[in-house]
């Protein structure tokens, strides 16, 4: 079992949802991400994705467009991401971290250099928004070689040859875009997420997370009712670009504790209703 199935499983022994944050590596800049990540896992979350920053983030709204804006200004790498990675795991060996991007510079690197050096740094998982799981079975046999799950997209619209075809290949969990967008939008509909999720269960049986559109407590623990993990990205990036450098892990650490909080009334409102 490794790291990401053994918090699913701890989590699900535990009546909770998984909090998973998002930040981009290299933002606001590349001496504060590794603090940025330890900071998080102060605050109770569970899982870790670090943006891998690119040129164009095609799935992402403006918030998290600029901070990969931010972090190629100071020129961050594909090789300074999974050193980031690598000195968060000198101390830190139970916190899973997947990295989220976009084909072009795992491309660039090589299918094998890039899985070969993410293993060798401790990533745990890989979500690359732009590879449809239909042109994967390579990609996902090097990513098993070094035993890093494969993490995949749904979305509202996603056909079900796509649904049946994530549900062979994915591993770790499955990340579902909850509405019709880009990172950051905020029109989200909870009893429309609910219905999806009842039907992707029926073909997937690893845990669900829910991202895209949740911004504040309330949402986040509505969504911690219906889905196995609840992804906030935009909301946190504003934090950290918004706060002070003197403030900003204070600031993005009270913000994900009060999220925490959210997320497990959840189980203590389950708890109570259950007796």
């Amino acid at each position: 079992m490794n790291r990401i199935q053994s918090v699913f499983s701890r989590l699900k022994s535990q009546n909770r949802a998984a909090l998973i944050p998002f930040i981009t590596a290299g933002d606001p800049d590349a001496t504060t991400t590794v603090a940025l990540m330890h900071r998080l896992t102060q605050a109770g979350v569970d899982l870790i994705e670090l943006g891998v920053p690119f040129s164009d983030p095609m799935a992402d709204g403006p918030t998290i467009q600029r901070s990969s804006e931010r972090a190629l200004k100071h020129h961050i790498s594909l090789k300074d991401v999974f050193s980031m990675v690598a000195e968060f795991r000198k101390t830190n060996q139970s916190t899973p971290v997947v990295l989220m991007g976009y084909a072009n510079p795992i491309e660039a690197m090589g299918y094998k250099d890039f899985v070969q050096a993410a293993g060798h740094a401790g990533v745990d998982g890989v979500l690359v928004v732009d590879y449809p799981p239909e042109e994967c079975t390579e990609w996902v046999r090097y990513l098993k070689e070094q035993n890093i799950d494969p993490i995949f997209l749904l979305s509202p619209t996603t056909p079900e040859s796509r649904i049946r075809r994530v549900a062979e290949l994915a591993r770790g969990y499955v990340y579902y875009v909850s509405l019709k967008g880009v990172t950051g939008a905020s029109h989200l509909d909870l009893h429309e997420v609910g219905d999806k999720l009842s039907q992707l269960r029926s073909y997937i049986n690893i845990p669900i997370g829910v991202g895209f559109g949740i911004r504040d407590e309330q949402t986040a623990r509505r969504i911690a009712e219906q889905a196995d993990a609840v992804v906030i990205g935009s909301r946190i990036v504003e934090e950290i670009e918004h706060s002070p450098a003197a403030d900003l892990l204070a600031n993005v650490g009270a913000l994900v504790e009060s999220l925490r909080r959210a997320i497990d009334a959840k189980s203590d409102h389950s708890s109570i209703t259950e007796k």
